[in-house]
C-alpha cells in the first residue's frame, strides 16, 4: 500500500468548496479559550462540509496566527460569524427552525450513540469552554443535550476532539439516510 500525495487527493479548491452542498450542521463555539482548538474545529468543519461556525464570547476570530496554524486555510473556506453572546445565536437559530444541541454532561442527556438525527432537519451543535463547558443558560435553551459516552477515569475530552467525534458521528448518520 502506498501513501497518497496531496496532489492525488482530488481536494476541492476554495471556490468549489463554497459552491458545494453543505451538511445540515452548524457549529457554535461558546467561549472557547484555546486558539488551537478553534483552528482545529475549523479544519474538521471543512473536512465534513459544515455550513457555518458561530464564534461567541471570548472565542477568538480569524485572522490570528495561532488559529491559522491549526486551521490550515479552513478559515477561508468555512463560513463563520462572531456574536458577543451565545444566547443570541441560539435564539436566532431557533427562530429559523434549527435544532439546538448542546454537547455536555447533564441530567437526562441523550448519549451520542443513541442520538438519531432526522433527515431534512438542520442541527446546531454547541461546544463549550474548556473549563466550564456549555453555559447553563445555553443548556436550558437547547432542544436536546447530547453526551459523548466515556468509559475511562477521565470524564472530559478536549473540545476539538469532542467536535471531531460529534461531527463525524452525525455526518455519518445523516449521509447514511440520504
Amino acid at each position: 500500500m502506498r501513501k497518497l500525495k496531496n496532489s492525488e487527493l482530488e481536494r476541492l479548491n476554495v471556490s468549489e468548496f463554497k459552491n458545494t452542498k453543505k451538511s445540515p450542521i452548524i457549529i457554535v463555539l461558546d467561549n472557547i479559550r484555546s486558539l488551537n482548538n478553534i483552528g482545529s474545529v475549523f479544519r474538521t468543519s471543512d473536512a465534513f462540509l459544515i455550513e457555518k461556525i458561530y464564534l461567541c464570547g471570548i472565542t477568538a476570530q480569524p485572522p490570528h496566527n495561532d488559529i491559522r496554524k491549526t486551521a490550515l486555510g479552513s478559515t477561508e473556506t468555512v463560513d463563520w460569524e462572531y456574536y458577543e453572546n451565545t444566547i443570541d445565536v441560539v435564539e436566532n437559530l431557533k427562530k429559523e427552525g434549527i435544532k439546538i444541541c448542546s454537547i455536555e454532561q447533564a441530567e437526562d442527556a441523550t448519549m451520542l450513540n443513541e442520538f438519531n438525527p432526522k433527515p431534512n432537519t438542520k442541527y446546531a451543535f454547541v461546544f463549550g469552554n474548556e473549563v466550564k463547558g456549555v453555559g447553563q443558560n445555553i443548556v436550558n435553551a437547547s432542544d436536546i443535550v447530547i453526551e459523548i459516552p466515556q468509559y475511562g477515569t477521565k470524564h472530559s475530552l478536549n473540545i476539538s476532539v469532542s467536535a471531531g467525534v460529534v461531527i463525524w458521528d452525525v455526518f455519518c448518520k445523516l449521509t447514511s439516510v440520504d
